[in-house]
């Protein structure tokens, strides 16, 4: 009985990250039978763990996939951190991602230096979509604005998963509210395949998922995730005014661009809110 649960569980997991079903367990005296039915519906992150100290790396060491990609790449990412000048042994880390230039950067800091220092580029190996933000379930869109780590998934069905905040608050506001159906199950993960996520190759997800374990088990309670449709300088906003007349998505861009350059004059994550409007309110 316990191993058929087992099963079905981590079925469910997989089925979790393929958007648009639901999976109803259901047990009896003798025995429990599954349902799969498709829906559009907002999903929860996924394996979202919470222990202190050492406790989490050696619960994510119990997968495979997880021992394998420190087995390869614990070395290399210790190599890259050094070499930014981060404490191996106690940082944080801080994910941007560039739709449009297909670019997801990972930046750290040792924990008692303020600014962050830029670690590594990754490409983005597949995408959907177009520029601007998601706003609806089945849209095909990766999100746009300011997010965070939500989840960790060793037994990802794309290899190792990290979930993003998607919808966040922001968004809500901005869609109507969780009844007009913003979708979620928004990912960075492995495998080279998407609709709506940030898919990296097997080989660098590893490289990814090693450093936000390790920042995580160091007490990174809030990993931020930052998604932008281009690197937003003046050259930048400027090739997306040519590319639509959409007043929304400028005033939209408009808005996170404020959040992309204080950054970039700091190297300090800035405190970000939402006004009533569901535009974001950068400190």
């Amino acid at each position: 009985m316990i191993s058929s649960v087992y099963r079905h569980l981590k079925l469910l997991i997989n089925l979790k990250e393929v958007h648009g079903f639901e999976v109803s367990i259901i047990f009896t005296d003798k025995n429990f039978s599954m349902k799969i039915k498709p829906v559009f519906i907002l999903l929860a992150p996924i394996l979202l763990f919470s222990f202190k100290g050492d406790s989490f790396k050696k619960e994510q060491l119990k997968f495979a996939t997880v021992r394998t990609a420190y087995n390869e790449k614990w070395a290399v990412v210790k190599e890259k951190l050094s070499k930014s000048g981060v404490d191996t042994t106690n940082f944080e880390i801080f994910i941007r991602v560039f739709k449009q230039d297909a670019k997801l950067e990972v930046w750290a800091k040792s924990k008692n230096i303020a600014q962050y220092r830029l670690v590594e580029n990754y490409t983005i190996c597949e995408s959907s979509g177009e520029l601007g933000p998601k706003r609806k379930q089945g849209d095909g869109q990766v999100p746009e604005g300011f997010y965070h780590v939500s989840g960790f998934n060793p037994a990802s069905a794309f290899y190792l998963s990290l979930g993003v905040s998607y919808p966040n608050e922001s968004d809500l506001i901005k869609c109507g509210g969780a009844k007009a159906n913003p979708g979620g199950d928004i990912m960075i993960h492995g495998n080279c395949v998407t609709i709506g996520c940030m898919p990296l190759t097997d080989d660098k997800i590893k490289e990814v998922y090693v450093m936000a374990v390790e920042a995580r088990n160091h007490g990174q309670q809030t990993i931020p995730i930052h998604i932008f449709p281009t690197e937003l300088t003046a050259q930048g906003m400027a090739k997306l005014k040519s590319l639509t007349s959409d007043t929304t998505k400028l005033h939209f861009w408009n808005n996170l661009q404020t959040g992309y350059d204080y950054f970039e004059t700091n190297k300090l994550l800035p405190k970000i809110s939402v006004v009533k409007n569901g535009d974001y309110k950068v400190e």
